[in-house]
Order: C-alpha cells, then structure tokens, then sequence
C-alpha cells in the first residue's frame, strides 16, 4: 500500500494531494511569498532524523515575514512544533527537505498593495537524497546574471520573487556543460552561487563575502565560520571578493542547505588550486557532516531530533 503523505496548509494537516491553492492565488502571480529549506538529517544510529537549526530558519522566515508584510499566527515555537509533528507523522526514516511557504494566499489578482492581501502558510515534507555531488569537487561558471541589489530586492531573506535570477544563472551553467553559477554582484564583486553562500581560501585564511555583498545570511554559511573558528582555529574574514582572486584561491566551496558543504575543483574552466578538494575544505566538510546528524556533542542544540511515527518509515 503507498504510504499517506501529509503536508500543513490552512492550520491543520492535510493529505498532500489536498494541500492546493488557487489558480489566483496572490502568490502565484506575483511572487509574494517567503520560504526556508530546511534539512533532516537521518542518523542510523539513533534511529533519528536530526533537523539542523529548526529555530534559526524561522526565525529568518519571520523576517522575511515582516519585509512581505505577511502576518503569520505562529511564533517560532510554533512552526517548530508544526514542523516537528508533520515530520512524526510523514514516518520519514531517512534525509528528508522540509519547506516551510508563508505567502499572500488571497484569491486576489491585480492588486499590488500588499497591506491589503490576506496571508497563508503551509508546509510540506518530502525525502531529499543529493542536491549537488558532494564527493568531488564542482566545475563552476561565472554567470552573465548579476545578483541584484538590496535595494531592489531584499537580498538577506529567501523571497520567493529573487530566486528567479539564481534559477536563471543555474539553468545557464548547467547548459554549458557545468555544475553550477557563481554570480557577482552589479560592480563586478563576487556574491555567491545560484543557491548557495561561497568561500574562499588563501595562506590559511578564509574569506567569504559580507551581508552588504547582497549574499544571503544562509545558515548554514554561519554554522561553517563557527566551526572553523572554533575548532580549527581559522580566521574568517567577511569582505568584499573580486572575481579574479578566485582564480587564485588555494580552495574555494560552497556552502547551502540543499548543497551542504561543497568543493569547487574549476571555474570558467580555470582549475582552483590544485583542482582537487582542498585540505581545510575537508576538514571542514568531515566536520559539518557529523554536526547535521547530530554526533558532535558540541553542537548537539543544533540538532532538533525527531524519531519517526513506527511503520511509515520511507527508504
């Protein structure tokens, strides 16, 4: 029999078949919407799903609230627990992509006042394998899409409307034959990639554009600089990047909630350093892997464990 799967729409669970909007849902004409991607991590060894930094993603799912001017009837202690028991009952055990959507959900079109337009948020789980192939280094291209500026679209939260310039770079740089785009800001400065924050190292010290390069204040990017901070001892510097020291980087990766932590071998068909994963890069990505499932007791808060419902576990 296949397995019922639930998703959270209209403040309650639905079958995920149900889970619909409208064909004039504000949303879907307009882009008015806020979304977070979320990880579960699955730990065999606990028999757990580790879902990394629940609190922190609706917390910036909030914020991005308040710049859409979407007034949700949760706090952060809600959605978690919504996410929490929407997990439980789906029986996932295995990684799973949780996406939480906040958005005008009126059956309203021409209508641009967002003041006026009611509000919705659901929620959906499904199981995620890889995003991007971690275990070796990525080939990546500079894309003719320029990032655009906050002051055109508010760069630091995940609105649904800004992704179509990073579907549009990705889509280009997977024509030509590579894994993914790095994208530069409209001086010519480096931001970040189609869907994830970007590092760079040289002489032992790591680099990572600022808040002010329009990069987003992803999560994951932060939980990297903490780990290593503090436990390798590193120096992260945020500032601006041009695009030519990544030509001259000794490594460079990638960092996302979708790709992980990801090394890049070549860009614009230049190799960075030596082509090969660099050896803080695999430092760093032995250590990001235990922290996401929940086996470094350092960061053990980080970890939101979930044990599945009994008889639903999926793969």
């Amino acid at each position: 029999m296949t397995q019922q799967i639930w998703a959270f729409l209209g403040g309650k669970q639905v079958p995920e078949e149900d889970a619909t909007v409208g064909v004039k849902t504000h949303a879907l004409h307009y882009g008015t919407a806020v979304f977070e991607g979320i990880r579960g991590n699955w730990n065999e060894r606990l028999g757990k799903v580790a879902i990394f930094r629940l609190e922190e993603h609706y917390e910036r799912l909030l914020r991005g609230c308040k710049i859409l001017r979407i007034n949700l009837p949760y706090s952060v202690a809600d959605l978690c627990k919504i996410t929490i028991d929407l997990l439980e009952k789906n029986g996932f055990a295995e990684d799973v992509y949780i996406r939480p959507l906040a958005f005008k959900g009126e059956q309203l079109v021409a209508n641009l006042n967002l003041n006026t337009v009611a509000d919705e948020f659901m929620l959906v789980i499904q199981p995620f394998g890889d995003y991007i192939d971690n275990s070796r280094p990525l080939k990546c291209q500079t894309s003719s899409w320029r990032r655009p500026m906050d002051s055109s679209m508010p760069t630091g939260v995940k609105i649904s409307g800004l992704y179509t310039t990073s579907i549009l770079a990705k889509t280009e740089a997977l024509a030509a034959g590579f894994d993914e785009a790095i994208l530069l800001n409209q001086d010519g400065s480096v931001s970040e990639g189609s869907g994830e924050n970007l590092f760079m190292i040289r002489d032992g010290v790591i680099n990572t554009p600022s808040e002010t390069d329009n990069c987003l204040l992803g999560i994951t990017r932060d939980s990297v600089i903490q780990l290593a901070k503090d436990e390798l001892g590193l120096e992260v510097v945020q500032r601006h990047i041009h695009r030519s020291e990544l030509y001259l980087a000794d490594e460079v990766f990638l960092t996302g909630t979708a790709a992980h932590l990801t090394s890049v071998g070549e860009l614009d068909n230049r190799n960075i350093g030596t082509g090969e994963t660099g050896h803080i890069t695999k430092k760093l990505q032995d250590l990001y892997f235990k922290t996401v499932v929940g086996d470094q007791p350092n960061y053990a808060d980080w970890c939101t464990m979930v044990t599945p419902s009994s008889g639903k576990a999926g793969g």
